[in-house]
C-alpha cells in the first residue's frame, strides 16, 4: 500500500509542479506585455497628426466653373467645379497626346468635380489655376501645362497631376485623405 501512495504522490507532485511552471509563465507573459506594451504604444500618432491626416471639404458653396484651394498633409489640395465645357474638352482627348495617359474617369468620382493635389509633378511647385495652353493648370517654374483633368499634355513634368484618396460623405461634403 505505501507503493501505491508514493505513486500517486508523484503524480500529484508534479501535476502541481505543472501547474506552478504554466501559472508562472503566464504571470511573466502578462508583466513582459504590461511593460512593453506603452513603449509599443506611444509610436502611435498622436492626435494632432492623426486630425491632419483627413480634410473635411464642404462643396456647397462651390458654384460651377470655380476653384478652391484646401490644405492637406501640408500639401495644397484644388478641388474644382468642372463646367460641362472642361468635362468635355477632357473626355474628348485620344489617350495617344497624353504622355501619362489616364483617362478623365480615371481620375474622378463624380463628373463635375475634380480633386487633385496641387504640387507639379515635375520639381513640386504650385502650378496655377485657369492657365496654360489647355485651359487647365500652369506652373510657371517649368512650363507644364495640364488639361481640365489635371493630366500633364506638355512640358518637364512627367505625371499627370496626384489625384489624392477623398471620399464623398453626402452629394456636398468630401473627407480628403
Amino acid at each position: 500500500m505505501s507503493n501505491n501512495d508514493n505513486d500517486g504522490n508523484k503524480d500529484d507532485d508534479v501535476t502541481r509542479r505543472d501547474f506552478i511552471h504554466v501559472a508562472g509563465a503566464g504571470l511573466g507573459v502578462i508583466a513582459v506585455g504590461s511593460a512593453v506594451w506603452p513603449l509599443v504604444d506611444q509610436m502611435n500618432p498622436s492626435k494632432d497628426v492623426l486630425a491632419l491626416s483627413t480634410t473635411e471639404v464642404d462643396l456647397s458653396q462651390i458654384e460651377v466653373g470655380q476653384s478652391v484651394t484646401v490644405v492637406w498633409r501640408g500639401k495644397p489640395v484644388f478641388i474644382r467645379r468642372r463646367t460641362a465645357q472642361e468635362i468635355a474638352e477632357a473626355r474628348s482627348v485620344p489617350m495617344d497626346e497624353l504622355p501619362d495617359p489616364q483617362t478623365d474617369e480615371e481620375r474622378v468620382q463624380k463628373t463635375e468635380w475634380l480633386i487633385m493635389v496641387g504640387v507639379c509633378t515635375h520639381l513640386g511647385c504650385v502650378p496655377l489655376g485657369l492657365q496654360g495652353d489647355f485651359g487647365g493648370w500652369f506652373c510657371p517654374c517649368h512650363g507644364s501645362h495640364y488639361d481640365t483633368s489635371g493630366r500633364i499634355r506638355k512640358g518637364p513634368a512627367p505625371e499627370n497631376l496626384i489625384v489624392p484618396e477623398y471620399a464623398f460623405v453626402t452629394d456636398t461634403k468630401i473627407i480628403v485623405g
